[in-house]
């Protein structure tokens, strides 16, 4: 393609509201438009990478014996309201009603229609395993977009759903895919972990996070690097430290005037931060949003609440729950805001992290202002509705399969696979007749790939203070031939040559043939980032032309021959 022929606009300056370098660049580069918060359109060269990801995903997903299908965004309420998920996938559903009052959901996510394709059509064992799986835009009604690409309320997604007759066979999907995703974003060039992770509002009983690694991923995964442990912190569990032989001494009520958080109350009575006890305080929520029960839970002083945990033992999903007011909970429950313990609470759910159960003469709030209660002791003193691990890992903290100490790092989650066992089958009632014509239970696996979360995960890894670094595979173009006088005819002619070379063995060739300074050219070439930059200058008469690979700083002058052949080898090698 022809600069001079494209629609193409660059930016001179970063985007007022671009926080990270994969929406500044992408916008910069005119990669992507923006419409309104979170959604985006996608320009011409853009667009080129986004079919080039998708087309990674079909070959390796094609490759398994996976089908393509296309299934609509439109989603009738019956189905998510027989799944069960109608109230639990929770605000972030994009719910509409056509004029009857019939009610609809834009799709974030399509189990239940393919469960639906399947129980209406698959009735033997014969037709098992499948595998089927689309390419297609879902929405998410986010509280807050951001940072471009990443956190957005339209979006493409890849999702594929395994049908097996057994969790033997849900196994060997499982497996496949895991393998398919590695490929997949191995050949986008992303860097990446592959750690466990909560199932969330997809359900199932086992699920892994693909995270492109990025200090700007919303994702944190801790690791351990004496052992294969790698999970996200929601799902990492943690290892309780050991308690000490310490003899239970008698409750000492103390007055603690003004002391409301852990570092006032520690600080006042000189005692660590691990010898406290900390109140967080909740009102939870049923599905037509009524009050349903206030709920305290307690951690160590010195660590942070795991939501995701304590969503998990209520049993809830997260949206059903929140922050309470301290006061309408206080009238309750005998909760005093920043200064609750567990002792003296009523009407109330209490649950308690397992490391304090194991702790002797911690210091907790009394449930009176300006009041705590010294050398509190499980059992003894009170007692919990549920005990769980619900606090969250941190770096350092012992790995909770070898011991040794865990490293934490951040990322962007741009894949994730689930083994959803039998919790759409069952409640959809998705069955097949065995060898012996019995009805059993069809198994199911979902797999789903973010791809335009992936392309900015990709801008993220690969770009520098100038522009995006597109890797071969995925770059809109492979070589650039920039013309650097338009006015001077050899440089004209030796440009034209070069392209149509470089066309006719199968490159994607950009010649920039617009009537711009040099400048120019090369600034936009930078934040457009073709792999390589062929640059057509004062030496053209001699056959001489000046050879960049975008990732390197150094450029060579070569004849056009060994530019060509340069050229070719390179995106073979790399492709």
């Amino acid at each position: 393609m022809k600069l001079s022929k494209m629609y193409i606009r660059t930016l001179r300056e970063d985007p007022k509201d671009a926080e990270i370098p994969s929406h500044i660049w992408l916008i910069r580069s005119g990669m992507i438009r923006k419409l309104v918060s979170g959604v985006y359109g996608f320009m011409p060269m853009g667009y080129r990478s986004l079919r080039k990801i998708e087309a990674i995903i079909r070959e390796e997903m094609d490759k398994t014996g996976a089908e393509e299908i296309h299934m609509s965004a439109i989603q009738p309420a019956e189905l998510w309201q027989e799944s069960g998920r109608w109230f639990a996938y929770g605000p972030e559903m994009w719910r509409l009603k056509d004029r009857n009052n019939r009610e609809f959901c834009l799709g974030p996510t399509h189990e239940e229609i393919f469960t639906d394709i399947i129980r209406n059509e698959v009735n033997s064992y014969k037709q098992l395993p499948l595998n089927l799986y689309q390419i297609q835009t879902k929405y998410r009604d986010e509280a807050r977009p951001r940072f471009g690409l990443m956190r957005s309320r339209e979006f493409v997604m890849k999702d594929a759903y395994s049908f097996d007759k057994d969790f033997e066979g849900l196994d060997k999907s499982y497996a496949v895919m895991y393998e398919v995703y590695e490929k997949i974003f191995d050949r986008c060039g992303l860097v990446y972990r592959a750690v466990e992770a909560d199932s969330g509002a997809i359900g199932g009983n086992a699920s892994h996070e693909f995270t492109a690694l990025s200090e700007v991923g919303e994702s944190e995964i801790a690791y351990c690097e004496c052992c294969d442990m790698a999970a996200t912190v929601e799902r990492a569990a943690c290892v309780d430290d050991v308690a000490g032989d310490e003899k239970e001494l008698e409750i000492e009520r103390v007055h603690t005037p003004g002391t409301k958080t852990i570092e006032a109350v520690a600080e006042f009575l000189g005692i660590d931060e691990k010898k406290t006890i900390k109140a967080l305080l909740f009102d939870t929520y049923d599905e037509n949003g009524k009050h349903k029960e206030y709920v305290a839970a307690f951690i160590r002083g010195d660590r942070e609440l795991n939501m995701t945990k304590l969503v998990n033992v209520l049993g809830i999903p997260e949206h059903a729950i929140e922050f309470a007011d301290e006061e309408k909970m206080g009238a309750a429950t005998g909760a005093v805001g920043g200064f609750t313990g567990p002792l003296g609470l009523h009407e109330c759910r209490i649950i308690a992290d397992s490391e304090i159960v194991e702790a002797k003469n911690l210091c907790a709030g009394a449930c009176e202002k300006d009041y705590h209660i010294k050398n509190v002791n499980y059992k003894r003193d009170y007692e919990a509705d549920d005990v769980a691990d619900i606090k969250l890992i941190k770096e350092s903290d012992k790995c909770p399969q070898c011991g040794k100490p865990v490293k934490c790092a951040r990322g962007i989650e741009v894949g994730q696979v689930f083994k959803l066992g039998v919790k759409y089958s069952e409640s959809m009632g998705a069955y097949y007749k065995d060898e012996n014509m019995m009805q059993r239970l069809i198994v199911m696996g979902c797999y789903g790939i973010g791809v335009t979360r992936t392309l900015a995960a990709i801008v993220e890894q690969h770009h520098d203070e100038n522009g995006i670094i597109w890797p071969v595979s995925v770059a809109p173009y492979h070589v650039i031939i920039t013309v650097v006088n338009m006015k001077d005819g050899e440089q004209v002619k030796l440009g034209e040559k070069i392209y149509s070379k470089l066309s006719n063995t199968g490159l994607e060739v950009l010649l920039d043939d617009r009537d711009e300074r040099a400048g120019v050219k090369f600034k936009d070439a930078d934040i457009i980032g073709i792999p390589i930059r062929i640059t057509v200058g004062k030496r053209a008469v001699e056959n001489i032309v000046e050879y960049k690979l975008r990732k390197e700083a150094d450029k060579i002058e070569m004849s056009v021959e060994k530019a060509i052949e340069s050229a070719k080898k390179y995106i073979e090698e790399n492709k």
